[in-house]
């Protein structure tokens, strides 16, 4: 096929804020997970694809299935979709614990 480009699980994005790798980004409607380091305004590789422990708010229990909204303000994940962008769903459930600030997401990769 002569159009083919890329299988899109990865892409080169240029990073809105400073990120570690690890770290989700939000450009536009698309959101990734840092594969590196790179300073605001670098290009970086993100993950738009698999399954990634990132952080979220604490105090909010997550179930088997919840759809996952990225806050971009804040930068952490919630299940609140108010003024948030959804990125996946989760994929253990979390307790809602002051301290269990970490969900395992299935990012939906797609919109």
């Amino acid at each position: 096929m002569k159009n083919y480009v890329q299988p899109g699980n990865t892409l080169t994005l240029t990073a809105p804020h400073a990120v570690a790798s690890g770290d989700g980004l939000l450009v536009g409607s698309i959101f990734g997970v840092a594969a590196g380091d790179a300073e605001s305004g670098a290009t970086v590789e993100a993950a738009l694809t698999g399954v990634f422990d990132l952080i979220k708010v604490g105090s909010q229990a997550w179930a088997v299935g919840d759809k996952v909204y990225w806050d971009d303000t804040n930068k952490r994940c919630t299940t609140v979709a108010t003024d948030n962008t959804l990125i996946g769903v989760a994929v253990e459930a979390v307790a809602g614990g002051a301290g269990d600030t970490t969900g395992r997401v299935r990012l939906n990769g797609s919109f």
